[in-house]
C-alpha cells in the first residue's frame, strides 16, 4: 500500500466509517476489514492518528483499527503477520513524539503502545524504555504527563506477564529504572504539595495527576519487580515513605474543599497509597513483616482513633480495614502448633501482632466496630423508609466485602473475634447484658445500638456456642422483642429475627422450632416490608436446617405459604423477587407431598412472573427453580402445568434462543424432573425432543442430564419416541463416540442399553450401527473396565432376549473381520469370561450367566470347548444372587421379582416419582428378575445331556474344575 496514495483514500473510508448513516457506514467497515491484512495499512493509520489537524473522531478510529491490528496481526506466527520492516518503522513512529492533545486518544495510544510491548520489549524494541525515561524530564506538562501515562501502561503490561523468563526480563527492568521512578515520584509530589499550599489549584491539580501516574508506576514496579523486595533498600524506604506521604496527604484534604478540581484526585491518590500496601501485603507477605507494626498503627489510629477525624472518607477506612484483616488473617503470619516448623519470619510478624493487639487495642476495636461502625446510617435508615427493597438487597451483601464499607467492617469484625475470641467474648458479652429487656421506642440511638449489638452476636455465632445459651435468651428476651410492635421498634424486630437465622444452625433446641414458626408467621404480617424480607430469609434457613422436621411444621404450612405468596405478589424488584421464590422453592422442596394443597395460588401466578421477567434471566432461573420443586412436589399431578410448564421447557432447552445461555442448565433439569413425574407421554413432551439434537452437538457439561433426559424417555414410552427419535439419536451417538470422554462413552453405551431392555425385539435393529463397535470392543478386550461392564450388558441383551438378530450380527463381524463364525464367537466367549471380573453390578454378572447358558444346548464344538468357562460364569452369579433359607436350608435366587408393590416412603425418603414406578414394573419382565438362575442352569444343563447322551455329557462336565462342581450340586440340590 502506497503510502501518499493510500493515505487520501484511507482517511475518505475512515472519515464514512464515522458515519450515522448504515448505507455509508456499513461499505465503509467492510473495506476497512479487507484491508486489515494489507501491508502498509497500519504505517497510513499511524499518521492519520498523529496528524492532529484532521478530526477527532476520525483519529480515535485509526488509533482503535490500530490496537485491534496488534492483537491479531503483531506477533510473527499470527496469519497474515505484519512484516518486520514495517513493524520497525511502526515501532520507532510510536515514541517519536508524546504531544498528543485529545486525552482519550492519548489513552489509546498509550495502550498500543504497551501492546506491542508486550510482544517485543525488550529484545526488539531496546530502545523503548531509555526513550520513555528521557521524554519524562522534558519541561513540557502535556508531554510529561503522556511520557508518564505511556510509562505506565507499558510497565502495568510487563508486570502482568507470568513465564520465568519475562519475569527476570522484568525484575532486570526494575533494578534498572527503580531510582529513577523513586524519585520521579518524590519530584511531582513534592510539586503538588508545594502548589496546594500556594493555594494554585489549577496548577496544583496537574502535578497531582503526574503524581498519581508516577504512583501507578511505582506500584507495579514494587509489587511485580522483586523476589525478595525487603533485601533492597530502596523499596523498603519508598514503602516507608508511604505512609508519611500518606499522613501529608490527609492533612492537605482538610484544606482541598469538596468541590474542588484537585478533591476527587486526591481522594485516589489516597486509596492508590493504601492499594501499594495491600499488594505488597498479598504478594509478598513475609517481607511485609517489617511493616506490620506500622500498618497496624496507621490504620487503627486513622479508623478507630479520633486522628482520623475530618480526614477519613469511606474508601479509605474500607482499604485500612482490609489491611487490618490481611494482616490480621495471613496464614504466612501463623505459628505452626509445632513452633520448631515454623519459619523466623513467621514467629516475628506472630510476635509483632500479639504485641500490637493488646487487650485495650481489641477492646477498643471491637466497640467502635460495633458501636459506631455497625449502627444504622442515617443514608441507610433514608433508604429503609424510601426504598426498602433496595435496602435489604445492600443489606445482604449485594456488593464485595472489598469495596463496600458494611460489608468490609462486618467480615473484619469477623476474622478479629476469631482470631481473639477468649479475649472478646466477655466483651461482646458485656455489651448484650447492658441491654437487657425492651428498649425505649423514643430513644432511636438505644435502638440503634441494640440492633447492632445484636448484629455482632450475629456474626459471632459460632464463636460464642459456648458463652451463650441462645434458647433461654430466646425465651426470656428474644421472643418479647419480636412482640414490639411499635413501627420504631422495627430495626430490633428485624435484626431479632435475622439473629435467630443466623444460631438456628448453631444452637436451637429443636422443641423450640413451633414457638419460632408462630414468631415467624406473625412477622410475615408486620407492616414492615424490610422486616416481612428478612423474617423470609430465617424462614428458609430454619427449613434448610438439618434438625428442620416436617411434622412440626405441617400445621403452619398452608398459613406461611399464602403469606409468602403474597409476599412475593408485593415486592417489584427481580433481585427480592428471586430472593422471596428461593424461600418458597426451599420450603416446597423440604415438604414435597405436603404442599399439594396449597400451591393454586402460585401455580397461577407463575405464569404471568414468567411474562414479566422477559428481560431477567436471573429472575426467570429462580422461577425454573421453582418449577423443578413444585413437579417434585406435585408428582403425576404436575401435568395440569405442562400449558406453561412445556413451552418454559421448550424456550430454556433451545440453543437457537439466546436465553438458553442462562436457564439451560436449570431448563435441563426441569425438563428431568417432569419426564420422572410425568404419568404419560403427550405429544407436546414428546415434541420438545427436538431440542436434544442440538444440545447433544454442544458436548458441553450438560451431557449428563442429557442422556438422563434420554432415558426418562425411554422408560416412559419406548415405541412411540423411538419410532420418531431413534434414527437421529444413533446418528447423534455415532458422532459423539468419535470424541468423547469414557464417562461420556459409558453414558451412551448405557442409553442403548436401557432401550435394549425396555424393547429387545425392535432395540437391536434401531441401534444396530453402533453394535459392531460394541461387539468389537468385547472381542478386542477394551481395555477400560467400566466400559467392558456396560460392552458385555449390551451384548448380554442381545445374546439373551433377541438371539436371531445376534446371529446376523456374528454373520456381519465375520464378513467384516474376514473370520469364520465359530472363531468370532469363540474369541467373544473366551473374552467374555475372562473379563468377567469388570462387571460389579449384579444384575449385569446375573445377566451375563444367563446370556451365556442361552447359548446350551449346543452341538457346535467350539461352544463345547467354551463349555467350562460358560459354568464358571454360571456358579460365579450363583454365588452372587443366591441366598440360603434359614429355616428351610435351602438356596433361593434374590433378584426374583414376582410382583409390583408400590414403595413405601418414610419421611425422610422421598417419595417414588413415576419413573421410579415405571422401572419396577420394567423389571417384573425383566429376564434377570424373572428367570430363576437356579433353574436356569439346570434346565440348560439337562437339555445338553439329553443332546449328547450320558457319556458325552459326563465328558465334558470333566472339562470343569472339581470344585466349581461341587458348588454346582450344592446349589442345584432339590432338582
Amino acid at each position: 500500500m502506497d503510502l501518499n496514495s493510500a493515505s487520501t483514500v484511507v482517511l475518505q473510508v475512515l472519515t464514512q466509517a464515522t458515519s450515522q448513516d448504515t448505507a455509508v457506514l456499513k461499505p465503509a467497515e467492510e473495506q476497512l476489514k479487507q484491508w486489515e491484512t494489507q501491508p502498509g495499512f497500519y504505517s497510513v493509520l499511524l499518521n492519520i492518528f498523529t496528524n492532529h489537524s484532521l478530526d477527532v473522531n476520525v483519529r480515535w478510529l485509526a488509533v482503535l483499527y490500530f490496537k485491534n491490528g496488534i492483537d491479531r496481526y503483531w506477533r510473527r506466527v499470527a496469519p497474515h503477520a505484519l512484516s518486520e520492516e514495517e513493524k520497525t518503522t511502526l515501532r520507532a513512529g510510536l515514541i517519536t513524539n508524546f504531544n498528543e492533545p485529545v486525552n482519550q486518544i492519548a489513552t489509546q495510544i498509550s495502550v498500543l503502545i504497551a501492546k506491542v510491548a508486550r510482544v517485543d520489549c525488550p529484545r526488539q524494541w531496546p530502545e523503548l524504555i531509555p526513550t520513555l525515561v528521557e521524554a519524562v524530564k522534558v519541561q513540557d506538562d502535556l508531554q510529561q504527563h503522556r511520557v508518564l501515562l505511556t510509562f505506565y501502561h507499558v510497565t502495568k503490561t510487563l508486570a502482568s506477564k507470568r513465564l520465568a523468563a519475562d519475569r527476570k526480563l522484568f525484575y532486570d527492568l526494575t533494578s534498572s529504572i527503580y531510582s529513577f521512578a523513586c524519585s520521579l515520584w518524590n519530584h511531582h509530589t513534592d510539586t503538588f504539595l508545594q502548589q496546594i499550599c500556594t493555594g494554585d489549584e489549577t496548577a496544583a491539580a496537574n502535578s497531582l495527576e503526574r503524581t498519581l501516574l508516577s504512583l501507578k508506576v511505582l506500584r507495579k514496579l514494587t509489587v511485580h519487580g522483586f523476589v525478595e523486595p525487603h533485601w533492597n533498600a530502596e523499596v523498603m524506604g519508598f514503602l516507608h515513605a508511604v505512609f508519611e506521604r500518606l499522613k501529608q496527604f490527609l492533612e492537605c484534604s482538610r484544606s482541598v474543599r469538596a468541590e474542588s478540581i484537585c478533591r476527587d484526585r486526591l481522594e485516589k491518590t489516597i486509596i492508590l497509597f493504601t492499594k501499594v500496601l495491600l499488594d505488597f501485603l498479598d504478594q509478598h507477605p513475609c517481607s511485609f513483616t517489617a511493616l506490620i507494626q506500622r500498618s497496624l498503627e496507621f490504620s487503627v489510629s486513622y479508623v478507630f482513633t479520633e486522628a482520623g477525624e475530618g480526614v477519613v472518607f469511606e474508601q479509605f477506612i474500607v482499604q485500612c480495614m482490609n489491611l487490618i484483616k490481611m494482616i490480621v488473617k495471613n496464614y504466612a503470619y501463623k505459628p505452626s502448633k509445632n513452633i520448631e516448623d515454623s519459619s523466623p519470619e513467621t514467629l516475628e510478624a506472630h510476635k509483632i501482632k500479639t504485641a500490637f493487639f493488646t487487650y485495650p487495642t481489641l477492646m477498643e476495636i471491637c466497640r467502635r466496630l460495633v458501636t459506631h461502625y455497625f449502627l444504622l446510617t442515617k443514608e441507610e435508615l433514608t433508604m429503609w423508609e424510601e426504598d426498602p427493597e433496595s435496602f435489604t438487597v445492600e443489606e445482604t451483601g449485594g456488593d464485595s466485602w472489598k469495596y463496600s464499607l458494611r460489608p468490609c467492617m462486618e467480615v473484619l469484625f469477623i476474622d478479629i473475634f476469631h482470631e481473639y475470641n477468649q479475649t472478646l467474648t466477655p466483651v461482646l458479652l458485656e455489651m448484650v447484658h447492658s441491654l437487657q429487656g425492651s428498649t425505649n421506642v423514643e430513644n432511636t440511638n438505644a435502638i440503634l445500638i441494640k440492633d447492632a449489638v445484636y448484629n455482632a452476636v450475629g456474626l459471632a455465632a459460632y464463636e460464642l456456642f459456648d458463652s451463650v445459651d441462645f434458647d433461654q435468651w430466646f425465651k426470656n428476651q428474644l421472643l418479647a422483642e419480636l412482640q414490639v410492635s411499635h413501627d420504631r421498634y422495627k430495626p430490633i424486630r428485624r435484626r431479632v429475627i435475622w439473629l435467630i437465622g443466623q444460631w438456628i444452625s448453631v444452637k436451637f433446641k429443636s422443641d423450640l422450632r413451633p414457638v419460632l414458626y408462630e414468631a415467624i408467621r406473625s412477622l410475615l404480617q408486620d407492616r414492615d416490608l424490610v422486616v416481612r424480607i428478612e423474617t423470609a430469609t430465617t424462614l428458609k434457613l430454619t427449613v434448610d436446617d438439618f434438625e428442620f422436621r416436617t411434622d412440626q411444621f405441617l400445621p403452619y404450612l398452608e398459613s406461611m405459604f399464602t403469606l409468602l405468596f403474597q409476599l412475593l405478589q408485593e415486592v417489584t424488584q427481580c433481585d427480592t423477587k428471586m430472593h422471596v421464590l428461593h424461600v418458597l422453592s426451599c420450603v416446597i422442596e423440604r415438604v414435597n407431598m405436603q404442599i399439594r394443597p396449597y400451591v393454586g395460588c402460585l401455580v397461577q401466578y407463575l405464569p404471568l412472573l414468567w411474562k414479566q421477567s422477559e428481560e431477567h434471566n436471573m429472575l426467570r432461573c429462580a422461577i425454573l427453580t421453582t418449577l423443578i420443586h413444585l413437579v417434585q412436589g406435585l408428582g403425576a399431578d404436575s401435568k395440569n402445568l405442562y400449558p406453561f410448564l412445556l413451552p418454559v421447557i421448550q424456550l430454556s432447552t433451545d440453543v437457537s434462543q439466546p436465553p438458553h445461555v442462562y436457564l439451560l442448565e436449570d431448563g435441563l433439569e426441569l425438563w428431568l424432573v417432569t419426564l420422572e413425574n410425568s404419568p404419560c407421554l403427550t405429544p407436546e413432551l414428546l415434541r420438545i425432543f427436538q431440542n436434544m439434537s442440538a444440545l447433544l452437538e454442544l458436548s458441553s457439561e450438560n451431557l449428563k442430564n442429557c442422556f438422563k433426559i434420554i432415558n426418562a424417555y425411554i422408560f416412559l414410552s419406548s415405541p412411540e419416541f423411538l419410532q420418531m427419535y431413534a434414527a437421529d439419536l444413533c446418528r447423534s451417538f455415532c458422532e459423539l463416540l468419535k470424541d468423547i470422554t469414557i464417562e461420556g462413552q459409558v453414558q451412551v453405551l448405557k442409553v442403548v442399553e436401557n432401550v435394549l431392555k425396555v424393547n429387545p425385539v425392535l432395540g437391536p435393529q434401531m441401534f444396530q450401527p453402533l453394535l459392531p463397535s460394541v461387539f468389537r470392543g468385547i472381542i478386542e478386550g477394551e481395555r477400560y473396565p467400566v466400559v467392558m461392564s456396560t460392552y458385555l450388558g449390551i451384548m448380554g441383551r442381545v445374546l439373551l432376549q433377541n438371539a436371531r438378530f445376534f446371529s446376523l450380527l456374528l454373520s456381519q463381524m465375520a464378513c467384516e473381520l474376514g473370520q469364520e463364525l465359530d472363531q468370532i464367537l469363540g474369541n467373544m466367549i473366551e473374552m467374555w469370561v475372562d473379563r468377567m471380573d469388570n462387571i460389579t453390578q449384579p444384575e449385569r454378572r446375573k445377566l451375563s450367566a444367563l446370556a451365556l447358558l442361552s447359548l446350551l444346548p449346543s452341538l457346535n464344538s467350539v461352544i463345547q470347548d467354551k463349555f467350562c468357562g460358560i459354568i464358571n460364569i454360571s456358579v460365579e452369579g450363583l454365588n452372587d444372587v443366591m441366598t440360603e433359607d434359614s429355616e428351610t436350608g435351602t438356596y433361593k435366587d434374590c433378584m426374583l421379582m414376582s410382583h409390583f408393590e408400590e414403595p413405601k416412603a418414610t419421611e425422610d425418603e422421598e417419595p417414588p416419582t413415576e419413573q421410579d414406578k415405571r422401572k419396577k414394573m420394567l423389571a417384573l419382565k425383566d429376564p434377570v428378575h424373572t428367570v430363576s438362575l437356579q433353574q436356569f442352569i439346570y434346565e440348560k444343563l439337562k437339555a445338553q445331556q439329553e443332546l449328547l447322551g450320558e457319556q458325552g455329557f459326563h465328558a465334558l462336565m470333566e472339562t470343569v474344575d472339581t470344585e466349581i462342581v461341587a458348588q454346582l450340586q450344592e446349589f442345584l440340590q432339590g432338582f
